[in-house]
């Protein structure tokens, strides 16, 4: 039986210290959702880490357990920059030993070049502010810190070639994007493969995917859709999900053949322009 704990990401401490303080002022569940004022249920996940309260439900919670604007001001450290859809998986994107990540049409942010992630965001959201797109990318940017320094996660990286052909952002933004991918495959970075157009049918075709290996912890997969996202940790969900990378990462291209087609349709976005 595998003993390695679910990891526990900061929402999840969150919980656990509110359980710790209710139980500790001798309040059930129902007694403080009562001061609340919101369900019982809504106390569970709170405790469960599932959500966040609101600020001013915090603000209740604080006075019902007389802890001085802690989880107040705790909330506010909490507040993520990420999507909520998305905000438990880049938590513990940080902790992982081996992040495994499949694309099925755009680069996956860990990757993405400034220029990129804003057409990118551009295109999902077309009413954003100039400042808010900035804001964006800034955040999707800084993510990629985690590539850098001796404790680095190993990067596996399974790109459909439909990846390399969407032009985002135009062909100049393109040819950036792909360059760099690869040259972070040819410095050892990230281990780089490509599912060409003609396997045809392969195990990821429906969403985009990410497995990630903890030293101390059971391992975890997050699939994205759109406007939502799934993080598990069922084993045999888990298992499913690394069975089917594994299956198509058995049909991709070499790591040098996938840089070679990499370097190739760079320039070729290169000589649209």
């Amino acid at each position: 039986m595998d003993e390695r704990r679910t990891p526990r990401t900061l929402r999840e401490k969150y919980g656990e210290e509110l359980r710790l303080r209710r139980t500790a002022a001798g309040l059930t569940q129902e007694e403080l959702s009562d001061q609340v004022v919101c369900s019982p249920t809504l106390i569970s996940h709170f405790e469960a880490g599932r959500r966040l309260p609101k600020p001013d439900d915090a603000q209740r919670i604080d006075r019902a357990l007389g802890t001085d604007g802690f989880f107040t001001r705790w909330l506010e450290d909490l507040e993520n920059k990420y999507d909520p859809r998305f905000a438990a998986a880049a938590e513990l994107e940080r902790h992982a030993t081996v992040i495994q990540q499949f694309a099925l049409s755009l680069v996956p942010g860990l990757l993405q070049t400034p220029d990129y992630a804003r057409a990118v965001f551009a295109a999902y959201r077309p009413n954003s502010t100039d400042q808010e797109l900035d804001r964006k990318v800034v955040i999707r940017t800084e993510r990629a810190r985690i590539l850098d320094g001796p404790s680095a996660p190993v990067i596996w990286t399974l790109l459909d070639e439909a990846v390399l052909r969407r032009s985002v952002g135009g062909p100049q933004v393109m040819a950036e994007q792909l360059h760099k991918i690869a040259d972070l495959a040819a410095s050892r970075r990230i281990r780089l493969h490509v599912l060409p157009y003609r396997v045809g049918a392969h195990p990821l075709m429906e969403s985009l995917l990410t497995l990630m290996t903890f030293e101390d912890s059971v391992p975890v997969a997050y699939v994205d859709a759109f406007e939502t996202g799934r993080l598990m940790d069922d084993p045999a969900l888990v298992s499913a999900c690394q069975t089917a990378y594994a299956l198509a990462l058995s049909d991709a291209l070499s790591q040098q053949e996938s840089l070679a087609l990499v370097r190739s349709a760079a320039e070729e976005h290169a000589h649209d322009q």
